[in-house]
């Protein structure tokens, strides 16, 4: 089975979309998206520190990345707002990599894979990483998601619990760098916040817990990722953006849904059961 590429394509997409939804729900409950902007950003630093340092790109990756989250939260609150700070730290990552990946001589680097990924060219080695950063990612989410969640709602409750939030921050910081150092070949440094963040705020309207939601946005985000995948070698377009663009359709039909019932509930249900009487 994993001599065919697309059917490896397929298990690295589903095993990236399983960690990084669930993550992402963290991310759009918090309102971090920029943070999650901010590390992703710096992974192209991580490539080119990998390559000139001849280790392993996914070593490199998360290493850049661990940094990146950590820098931003010892700084966060102490001088600067959050929004400039990570605008800053992103984009200044993001150029700091492409200038040092230009410097690189002797070594051929398509960018484009690393900006958009390149699901198609996964191989079983890959697999076997992805596979590995994902069961971290989701041990962390499970070991500690009831403390998550709680440090999540408040700062004041967290330690009234007995629990440490910036401990939590860091777990939840950990696990961003993983998920970003393994989804880099799966849809690449500008799409990964994507993959984050829209399928979870596609579940929220329909869930009451945070466990459906996290369930939920992983199922959507798996869709994305085979719709993506299918809709990419019938059209001939790129993979990364084309599951990208997938999981947008459907955060926008998600939405019309829930407009639309909304509007029926304030609207058109009140003046039924007026003109019943």
């Amino acid at each position: 089975m994993l001599d065919d590429f697309m059917w490896r394509a397929m298990i690295a997409g589903v095993l990236v979309a399983m960690a990084a939804a669930p993550l992402g729900c963290f991310v759009v409950w918090r309102r971090m998206a920029y943070f999650g902007d901010a590390t992703a950003h710096a992974a192209i630093l991580g490539v080119a520190l990998a390559l000139l340092l001849n280790v392993s790109i996914f070593l490199g990756v998360l290493t850049v990345a661990l940094v990146m989250a950590s820098c931003v939260s010892m700084l966060s609150g102490r001088g600067y707002a959050m929004d400039t700070l990570l605008g800053v730290m992103a984009h200044s990552a993001l150029a700091i990599g492409l200038v040092a990946v230009s410097f690189l001589s002797g070594v051929r680097i398509d960018l484009n894979a690393y900006l958009f990924g390149d699901i198609l060219a996964v191989g079983k080695t890959d697999i076997w990483i992805i596979g590995g950063g994902v069961a971290l990612v989701l041990a962390l989410l499970f070991w500690r998601w009831s403390s998550l969640l709680t440090a999540t709602l408040s700062d004041e409750l967290a330690y009234a619990s007995g629990i440490q939030p910036r401990r939590e921050q860091l777990v939840l910081t950990l696990a961003l760098a993983v998920v970003v150092a393994v989804a880099l070949k799966v849809v690449g440094v500008l799409l990964i916040a994507a993959l984050l963040i829209i399928p979870a705020a596609t579940a929220r309207p329909f869930c009451r817990t945070p466990e459906i939601m996290a369930i939920l946005a992983a199922g959507i985000a798996m869709l994305a990722v085979t719709a993506g995948l299918r809709t990419a070698y019938v059209m001939d377009t790129p993979t990364g953006p084309t599951i990208v663009t997938l999981a947008a359709v459907l955060f926008t039909l998600a939405t019309v849904v829930t407009q639309c019932f909304r509007f029926f509930r304030q609207r058109i249900q009140p003046a039924f059961f007026h003109s019943g009487k």
